[in-house]
């Protein structure tokens, strides 16, 4: 993914509520989200290319999403795909923290050699809620306390436009009156395409004009834009619903997507 906002612990009916955009260039093949048939228990979208994913949730309550840091001009290492982060955080049973530990600490994990990256790691049950980060662009994972945090191509909670405004947005609609008025809100949100003012526009290494456009929460160009927002809802009760749209190709100025719903109980 490329902008999550999260609440976590935030909500009296909901452990977590996450709002996310996948950005990628249109020519890369992924499959949407759906239960897959070699990793039993795994609800995900797939990158169709190297096989991993950008976010994806267990049915045990083991969740895990993944961002990009953005570097220009710094190549990438050959080889490594960071979406097989992820999938080793939900078939394994260690904690967040204590994945994040291992995975930093580890020199056989090899979180050196991927390009540089941010992995959320959760694990909800009806008792409670264990939530970590960690970036091999950052020396120490964190533990997450309950609050409002957001993520885009930096680090966790860096004040890049995009991010204090999905931010703002997600503690905005833990106000709504219901579940379907919280479900828009973060929709709408999502599909928010202004561009930032030059002055507010990060510096990392890429052309202005390619800043504008990534500063956008919802991108379009002709060749790379947002691919899918989505939305997760994780109940107290260990009630799950996650919703798709899906967009495959940057379509007219208001795109139709296709919307996918899946709804389920924690183990």
């Amino acid at each position: 993914m490329c902008l999550i906002a999260f609440a976590l612990d935030a909500h009296p009916h909901y452990r977590l509520v996450l709002a996310g955009n996948r950005d990628e260039f249109y020519h890369r093949p992924a499959e949407p989200a759906a239960w897959w048939s070699d990793e039993p228990g795994v609800l995900a979208g797939r990158d169709a290319q190297a096989q991993g994913t950008w976010l994806g949730i267990h049915r045990s309550g083991r969740i895990a999403a993944l961002t990009n840091v953005r570097e220009g001009g710094r190549p990438s290492p050959p080889g490594l795909s960071r979406g097989a982060l992820p999938c080793d955080f939900l078939r394994g049973n260690a904690s967040p923290i204590e994945h994040a530990e291992r995975l930093a600490d580890n020199p056989r994990s090899r979180s050196a050699d991927y390009a540089g990256f941010n992995l959320l790691m959760f694990q909800l049950d009806r008792a409670g809620a264990q939530a970590g980060w960690m970036s091999n662009r950052h020396p120490t994972p964190r533990t997450l306390v309950a609050g409002v945090h957001g993520l885009s191509n930096h680090l966790l909670d860096t004040p890049w436009p995009k991010v204090t405004g999905l931010k703002a947005a997600v503690q905005q609609a833990l106000t709504a009156p219901g579940p379907a008025s919280l479900e828009s809100q973060l929709f709408a949100a999502l599909a928010d395409a202004r561009e930032a003012p030059d002055e507010h526009l990060p510096g990392t290494g890429l052309p202005i004009e390619r800043e504008r456009l990534l500063s956008a929460a919802f991108i379009r160009s002709p060749d790379y834009g947002t691919r899918a927002s989505t939305v997760l809802l994780v109940g107290r009760d260990g009630s799950v619903e996650l919703i798709e749209r899906s967009w495959d190709s940057p379509g007219p100025s208001a795109p139709r997507w296709q919307e996918r719903r899946h709804g389920f109980s924690l183990d």
